[in-house]
């Protein structure tokens, strides 16, 4: 099946099934209710993970099946996690378990450190996409073309999964557009996080050039710092890293008076300029060019961080 197809077929799919996932949440209560840490002003479905996981589905059946072990788990995780509100400590060991599976199902370059790491780094990424999902068309948009990055530097069944990440994606954002009639939930931005871990995985696999896996890291750099931007502005205001609050730098850009459309969008330009530095690099397979476009991609986070104020403690933030 040529990338192309799998594409629309992942779209189709997607497309479909969402809607049947929105009719699933409503009948079962899984929706995100209005609240202090919530934009919207009326409840919103849940498990539009459901329909991006189905288009996945594709991408994965063409290429390499055993794939979809850890975004079966990271989908039943974060789903209960939707329903159940699970504590802290079970969801994380559930996050270091999709871990686990990823390694398992996704060769790498390098054993031993390097799957303890892909480990660690797939609960980082499943966080990550988690905290990029705050507004609409945020979390999709980003993770969207972080997959085309992907699909551009990955071949063989690392592109297709990467091809029907995107054509899945596509198809969610004509539902998660503002304003969202469905929201991925946790559902969603675990499986979202898993996948990026699985083609991080791919890119780090036997033959695969060490550059391109280097390249590669600047395709997953915005929910990592997100994650990073987090701990820093919890840790300075004393509160539990485990709090959640309304300072991450998309928050302080709609608070000083930014659409929420486009302070999501602002992340997307962002995660288009590293993508095409990685895409460059991997394809010149340049070393020295790939280490310099991951320098160059934290420097640009952290300054956009520093410029809106979100490695500052915000006072507003609420438990």
């Amino acid at each position: 099946m040529s990338t192309w197809t799998v594409a629309v077929v992942a779209l189709a799919t997607t497309l479909a099934v969402t809607p049947l996932a929105i009719m699933a949440a409503r009948r079962t209560d899984i929706v995100d209710r209005p609240g202090a840490l919530k934009p919207q002003s009326t409840p919103v479905p849940y498990l539009g993970g459901v329909g991006v996981f189905a288009g996945l589905i594709v991408g994965a059946a063409v290429g390499r099946p055993s794939v979809l072990i850890p975004l079966v788990v990271a989908l039943c995780l974060g789903v209960s996690d939707d329903r159940f509100d699970l504590p802290p400590v079970p969801r994380f060991i559930g996050q270091l378990a999709v871990g686990f599976t990823v390694v398992v199902t996704c060769p790498l370059h390098l054993p031993g450190v390097a799957a303890i790491l892909l480990i660690a780094v797939t609960a980082l990424l499943i966080n990550g996409v988690n905290l990029i999902d705050g507004l609409d068309m945020l979390a999709a948009g980003v993770v969207g073309v972080a997959a085309v990055g992907f699909a551009v530097v990955l071949h063989g069944s690392g592109r297709q999964l990467a091809v029907a990440l995107a054509g899945a994606l596509v198809a969610f954002l004509f539902y998660n557009r503002p304003p969202a009639r469905v929201y991925l939930g946790d559902g969603g931005s675990y499986v979202l996080g898993a996948a990026l871990a699985v083609l991080l995985a791919y890119a780090w696999a036997h033959g695969v050039p060490t550059s391109v896996g280097t390249a590669s890291l600047a395709l997953v750099a915005v929910p990592v710092a997100e994650v990073a931007f987090a701990v820093i502005r919890r840790a300075r205001g004393r509160r539990s890293l485990m709090t959640g609050d309304r300072g991450h730098p998309y928050d302080r850009l709609v608070a000083r008076g930014w659409p929420r459309s486009a302070a999501s969008l602002c992340y997307v330009a962002m995660e288009a300029i590293l993508a095409t530095g990685a895409v460059v690099a991997a394809h010149l397979t340049s070393m020295r060019l790939a280490v310099i476009v991951d320098i160059g991609a934290a420097a640009l986070l952290v300054v956009s961080a520093a410029a809106t104020g979100a490695l500052t403690p915000d006072e507003e933030a609420v438990s």
